[in-house]
């Protein structure tokens, strides 16, 4: 009989009974956005992934983006977009059609995709509930060329001032998944658009969830040499930052992943949401696939 020199998919999945036993019954959050989202392939490979986290024993919920596909219906429509530190300036027109794309097409497109698979999942906007309930963003200041201090209103951007968990409580005891559009409401019924990573932290922190994913379009965090750091605590993520190697929309995302952690969430990983089968490689796997946050 031939040597067999590379594990058969009986080992593999022997090897992953461990790590299923330690998630059976626990919240496992998922952000999910950026080009995994708008490739056939990856998209189709993320709600199998979904589908097996619920079939292990575990209780999946999913917060979702969806910046290009806004960007794309507000230039169909004519409407032009600002940002101001990543964050887009959202008038009423503009919120109006971000609250279609996200909580219409884009939330009934993967509730769709993991129904396909088996899965059985539920859409719900954050202002059912309310499940989020938001206040305005406080207007973001930054410096202009000429060095002078400007201060711009960000219009509908809002970000949690409270979850309640209950409804998503209810929908996972109840064998479902809950696919979350990040739209929140506050106490005047005034909707707002909310960052995807921010809603997913605090949805996560909410439920105690054993894990935080935030998909993304690289590899992780990488150091000054552009390798992936595997592990990563608060102390070197906060030097890493003042010296310049984590920059630019990382920080936030850390930021995001510290503060769930600070908040009730067990460990945060940042992936690479490009990979196929991202989502099993990082939790049924000795080494994982992107940077753990503990």
């Amino acid at each position: 009989m031939n040597n067999i020199t590379s594990p058969t998919r009986a080992q593999i999945i022997a090897e992953a009974l461990p790590f299923m036993q330690n998630y059976n019954g626990e919240y496992v959050v998922v952000k999910y956005g950026g080009h995994a989202m708008g490739d056939r392939l990856l998209s189709n490979s993320f709600a199998q992934n979904i589908v097996m986290l619920k079939q292990a024993g575990m209780k999946p919920v999913v917060v979702h983006g969806g910046g290009p596909q806004i960007g794309e219906m507000l230039n169909n429509l004519g409407i032009k977009s600002q940002f101001v530190n990543g964050l887009r300036i959202t008038d009423k027109k503009t919120i109006e059609v971000v609250e279609e794309v996200l909580a219409g097409t884009i939330n009934k497109n993967i509730v769709s995709d993991i129904n396909n698979c088996g899965g059985k999942s539920i859409g719900i906007s954050g202002k059912e509930g309310p499940l989020i309930l938001a206040r305005k963003l406080s207007k973001k200041a930054y410096k202009t060329d000429s060095n002078v201090e400007k201060v711009i209103d960000l219009g509908y951007v809002g970000e949690p001032e409270s979850i309640d968990p209950k409804k998503l409580i209810d929908f996972c005891d109840s064998g479902f998944i809950p696919i979350i559009a990040p739209i929140g409401i506050d106490k005047n019924n005034i909707t707002y658009n909310i960052n995807a990573d921010t809603a997913a932290g605090a949805i996560a922190s909410s439920l105690g969830a054993k894990r935080l994913l935030m998909l993304t379009d690289i590899k992780g965090v990488l150091d000054q040499e552009g390798n992936l750091i595997k592990d990563l605590s608060r102390d070197k993520a906060n030097d890493l930052i003042n010296n310049g190697i984590i920059k630019g929309g990382m920080i936030p995302k850390i930021e995001t992943c510290l503060d769930a952690i600070g908040s009730g969430v067990e460990k945060a990983v940042i992936l690479d949401g490009r990979v196929l089968n991202a989502i099993i490689l990082e939790l049924f796997t000795e080494d994982g696939i992107g940077t753990l946050l503990s």
